[in-house]
């Protein structure tokens, strides 16, 4: 059976998801909340923090949910506020560090909200060159006749294309 995860069971769980969307580290976070560790909570942040957030219009973790959601809501339209009046001040410096967090706010969103696809892509690109290596490994085999007979096979039954 899996292990329960130790932060949802964690007495302080709010104030860790809290910690969480203010974007405090995973070590400064276990050092402030006993029985947690920065591997525990790096855990509970990827699988089930944004899973709250999904399921929040029906289950038990509504009210956590949208906690977590409007307090990031919250601190994204602060940092907007922030840039406007940096741009309107003509204060460069701040507001390129306003938009810096705002992008960071967009992509934590993006997250909490399950918009944001983080799995690894995978691109395989099929070199034009195969033709010609092909033709090279059947000449090399034709010394060998029965090795050349089971790659030619193995070719024309589509293991390699």
């Amino acid at each position: 059976m899996p292990r329960r995860c130790s932060v949802c069971d964690h007495a302080s769980r709010d104030e860790v998801d809290r910690a969480l969307v203010a974007g405090e580290s995973f070590r400064d976070i276990a050092g402030r909340f006993a029985g947690l560790t920065p591997a525990s909570i790096h855990r509970h942040r990827g699988t089930h923090l944004a899973a709250i957030v999904r399921k929040a219009r029906d289950s038990e973790d509504a009210a956590r949910a949208e906690s977590v959601l409007d307090q990031v809501r919250s601190l994204h339209a602060r940092t907007l506020r922030i840039l406007a009046a940096a741009e309107a001040e003509g204060d460069a410096s701040t507001a390129l560090r306003a938009l810096r967090e705002a992008r960071g706010g967009l992509v934590l969103l993006a997250k909490l909200l399950g918009e944001l696809d983080e799995a690894p892509t995978v691109n395989v690109s099929l070199d034009s060159g195969w033709p010609a290596l092909r033709t090279a490994i059947l000449s090399a085999l034709e010394p060998y006749p029965e090795a050349r007979g089971a790659v030619a096979q193995a070719l024309a039954d589509g293991h390699a294309s």
